[in-house]
């Protein structure tokens, strides 16, 4: 391939990325980068180390010594420290971190080139900012968003959580922290999809379409 095939998916917790982007990745043969597990494994990091969440310098210090790589699975997907992602990563005390450790600009810069070096070529790519920031020149820039009860609903369903209404209330402060250091903004050339009314299969096909369109060289 010789141009830029990366596929953009931005979106809020529970909008349906992960599914969409994994789904992506093993239809089209490309690598899965989740760039949540990296912001998550900095904030694990970060309290197993001691350091305070809103210390941004030593955020950007703990971040320069974490090593992110592709695995050499069926799609490659992000391994930390050579390792999965640890069950931990989705742990309540790192939900109730992550923002706060997302904030600060010298994370996100650092976070940015890790991004980068691990979408380039090729891959699908999903988080927040991918289609403004980390990838604005990507072919293919998917926004997803739903109504905050199909969010609940989902996120409970991914956690195996019984009770939805602490799912729900969780939702709404990461919800509430991300507007206050983070607003979600699709890129001006981004199709917005709202997956709410749409199930998984055709939510799939609707963008495998538009990657048809953009990218066909990726279709045999």
């Amino acid at each position: 391939m010789s141009r830029l095939t990366v596929i953009a998916i931005d979106g809020a917790a529970g909008s349906g990325k992960s599914t969409l982007a994994r789904g992506m990745a093993e239809t089209l043969g490309l690598p899965y980068v989740n760039t949540g597990v990296m912001y998550r494994a900095l904030t694990l990091a970060a309290l197993d180390a001691g350091v305070d969440p809103d210390d941004g310098d030593e955020l950007a210090v703990l971040m320069s010594r974490l090593r992110f790589t592709l695995s050499d699975g069926d799609p490659p997907e992000i391994e930390v420290e050579g390792s999965a992602p640890s069950p931990a990563l989705e742990s309540g005390r790192v939900e109730a971190e992550v923002s706060h450790v997302a904030r600060h600009p010298q994370v996100r810069a650092l976070m940015r080139e890790g991004q980068r070096a691990l979408g380039l070529p090729a891959a699908v790519v999903e988080g927040r900012d991918i289609g403004t920031v980390v990838f604005p020149d990507a072919p293919v820039k998917l926004f997803l968003t739903a109504a905050r009860p199909t969010r609940v609903r989902r996120r409970a369903r991914q956690r195996g959580a019984s009770d939805a209404s602490d799912v729900g209330e969780a939702l709404r402060r990461r919800d509430a922290k991300d507007a206050r250091v983070n607003p979600f903004e699709p890129a001006p050339d981004a199709v917005v999809l709202d997956t709410g009314d749409r199930t998984v299969e055709d939510t799939l096909a609707l963008a495998l379409s538009l990657v048809r369109e953009r990218i066909p060289e990726l279709f045999p």
